[in-house]
């Protein structure tokens, strides 16, 4: 007789995808980070953790002074306050936000998408991401070294990985808001958004014009658009 199998609750899910990547990350050969010496590493505020650039320059508190509080997030149970013109509001929990993070080699992120909202183009240089969908239907994908696209619509439940480095994408095609939630195998994983990165920079225009095939009122208005706000 065969046995139904019983549907994994949200909160179940998330947790498989949250241990599955933390046994990723505990393959040294495959890890961003370097292996933790030690069960934790609590950074100790006296030093001005929240300010440190490398958190693993910070020395640990004693471990007998580490708390339950130390081990616990609650700020992801909304969205970021603030929505981007692009329609998407995010909450990045790094060490610096949640100590309890630090010298782990991981780190994740919320992101609420609204409806026709994008995560444009991007890439992660020091970290492999799963992105899983809370809910509503998020087109998704990367683009592999060869120029080959992977994407698919994934929806409420579903699991997408973006290899390390690979330029990847989001995009609301539901008839409701999205949520989803990303996890990093380093707590640094660091961001580059490729038209941040292009038009936002000091790239000389002629370099661009040429590259992109645009004259210069075209990059003049790209440049405005995506210049780093203050």
């Amino acid at each position: 007789m065969n046995k139904k199998h019983k549907k994994m609750s949200p909160l179940q899910t998330v947790l498989l995808v949250i241990f599955s990547l933390h046994g990723y990350t505990s393959d040294r050969a495959t890890a961003s980070d370097p292996d933790p010496l030690q069960d934790f590493c609590i950074p100790n505020i006296k030093w001005g953790y929240g300010r440190a650039a490398r958190l693993e320059t910070v020395p640990c508190k004693n471990s007998s002074e580490a708390t339950t509080d130390d081990f616990v997030f609650s700020g992801l149970k909304k969205p970021a306050d603030t929505f981007s013109n692009m329609g998407i509001s995010a909450v990045s929990v790094t060490p610096q936000i949640f100590p309890g993070l630090n010298t782990l080699g991981m780190s994740f992120v919320r992101a609420d998408i609204k409806v026709g909202g994008i995560n444009a183009p991007h890439f992660h240089p020091r970290a492999t991401e799963l992105t899983y969908v809370l809910q509503g239907k998020v087109y998704s994908g990367f683009v592999d070294s060869e120029n080959r696209v992977f994407a698919k619509v994934i929806e409420e439940g579903e699991v997408m990985v973006f290899p390390r480095g690979l330029v990847h994408f989001q995009m609301n095609v539901g008839e409701s808001p999205a949520t989803v939630f990303g996890c990093f195998n380093s707590q640094n994983p660091g961001v580059q958004k490729i038209p941040s990165a292009i038009f936002g920079s000091e790239i000389k225009d002629e370099l661009l014009e040429k590259a992109f095939g645009m004259n210069s009122k075209q990059i003049d208005k790209l440049r405005r658009k995506f210049a780093p706000k203050d």
